[in-house]
């Protein structure tokens, strides 16, 4: 079975829960985890891990999760690459309807808003989430429009 490509970038704020998200998908058979960083928790610039993760879920495949404080500018930054559809979940429902929808690719979550038990059970959903098509094919294709 071929692993799913997961793409994972934080900044200082989301460090800690990118470790345990990490730790999480590693534990199973089914994703192929590449951390871009940052490998420690002193302070950063988090565009340049929403871009590093953006630009590779585009041009290697998978799906991408972005860590900050509050998630809102890792939101912004990867909804900015053209090609990505970042969804910014505070709960399990945000992040399975972001990828059954509204074909996510990117997660974006706040590390200081949702902790991490939800942070990890929100993952869980989004990559458990199955993009529908149908009606929502149509106005997902107008995103770019």
């Amino acid at each position: 079975m071929k692993k799913t490509k997961i793409w994972i970038g934080s900044d200082h704020g989301g460090f800690d829960l990118k470790r345990e998200v990490v730790d999480m998908l590693e534990e199973g058979e089914r994703y192929d985890v590449c951390d871009v960083g940052p490998f420690d928790s002193e302070s950063v610039d988090y565009p340049q891990y929403a871009k590093l993760v953006s630009e590779n879920v585009l041009n290697e495949g998978g799906f991408g999760i972005l860590i900050c404080g509050t998630g809102v500018g890792m939101s912004i930054v990867a909804n900015k690459v053209r090609g990505i559809r970042a969804v910014l979940a505070h709960n399990e429902f945000v992040g399975e309807m972001g990828r059954r929808h509204n074909d996510a690719n990117v997660l974006c979550l706040g590390a200081r808003v949702i902790g991490s038990a939800l942070g990890l059970e929100i993952v869980k959903s989004f990559l458990g989430a199955e993009f529908e098509g149908g009606r929502h094919e149509r106005r997902v294709g107008q995103f770019e429009n």
